[in-house]
């Protein structure tokens, strides 16, 4: 599927100083399709699985409902927002008596490669939805997205930040009802913005976001190590070097590490390079030599054998195996 990527340069945004900070910083974002729909009761859509893509909703009319296998149905009214991070598919419908339609048997309207419009439904009261999925670029995304729940649905506003998002959806919607030429094109990047926020409001308020991962960033010590091995994941770190960035010695290093982050530092060192590496693999036409040097190995063969040990398949199949 074609991507829209965000044309925004972070360099130009002062950077965190803390860990966490700056790793949400390098965070690039790429929008599959986003859909504006116009709809009217009775309706209802199954939205397929997507996976490796966040999945998001937002009500600027009326009102929906969203059903998740194995989770209680969430409404959605004007100025809410649900995020589904692990793009599991759903059921987005205007009362939980109506049978959903499969999305792609709907009468979808491709405006642009990356924005389609729906009008359906059966006559009864308007609900108008903004609905999208995005993909996060940054290989360092895959363990923030472990980390979320499968629906972040937030609907109460009172915070700075929580008013910050409300103001975005508000122009979200005002950008939905004008139009106007390049609506589409400000909707999308408002999306973009209004999933970063989302995140960032879950990561201000859940207690999960203390542990793992997330919470190996925001430790002293272990922080600024995983910030070295994402800043220059083609240095030969080693434990010992690693521990010395973090002013420990490698003993209690590697066993902090292991304790906060899950797994030990070089096992986390090969696996962001090969998730970097299939980034560049799926979004551009590097080759495989490069690749390998560019991530710190001597030889393509080496290089291979790590990318398969990790992802369980060749980088040459990997790459076959990409949508065009």
């Amino acid at each position: 599927m074609p991507e829209n990527k965000s044309t925004c340069n972070p360099s130009c945004i002062p950077l965190s100083t803390d860990p966490l900070g700056q790793t949400l910083h390098s965070f690039r974002m790429s929008g599959l399709v986003y859909a504006k729909s116009s709809l009217s009761a009775p309706w209802g859509a199954a939205m397929p699985p997507m996976p490796g893509c966040l999945l998001f909703h937002v009500v600027t009319a009326g009102q929906c409902l969203i059903q998740l296998p194995d989770q209680p149905i969430i409404s959605l009214t004007p100025g809410q927002f649900a995020l589904i991070p692990h793009g599991l598919g759903h059921n987005i419908l205007s009362d939980p008596d109506t049978p959903p339609i499969p999305f792609f048997d709907l009468p979808v309207q491709q405006i642009t490669p990356h924005y389609e419009i729906l009008n359906y439904g059966g006559g009864g009261e308007h609900t108008s939805l903004i609905c999208g999925a995005v993909r996060f670029d940054n290989p360092a995304a895959t363990d923030l997205v472990k980390q979320l729940p499968n629906i972040i649905h937030l609907e109460t506003w009172g915070t700075t930040d929580a008013e910050a998002m409300h103001a975005t959806l508000r122009l979200i919607a005002a950008e939905a009802e004008a139009q106007q030429p390049g609506g589409d094109t400000i909707i999308t990047r408002l999306a973009d913005i209004l999933v970063i926020q989302a995140i960032r409001r879950w990561l201000d308020q859940s207690p999960e976001a203390q542990s793992g991962w997330l919470g190996a960033l925001k430790d002293e010590r272990i922080g600024p190590a995983i910030l070295n091995i994402h800043n220059n994941p083609a240095q030969n770190w080693t434990v010992e070097s690693l521990a010395k960035s973090a002013h420990m010695s490698r003993s209690a290093f590697a066993a902090r590490f292991m304790q906060t982050v899950g797994e030990s530092p070089l096992k986390y060192l090969t696996r962001y390079r090969m998730h970097t590496a299939a980034t560049w693999l799926r979004d551009s036409d590097i080759s495989l030599i490069d690749c390998a040097l560019k991530l710190g190995y001597t030889s393509e063969a080496a290089f291979s054998r790590a990318f398969k040990r990790t992802l369980n398949q060749s980088p040459g199949l990997y790459r076959s195996n990409q949508p065009i």
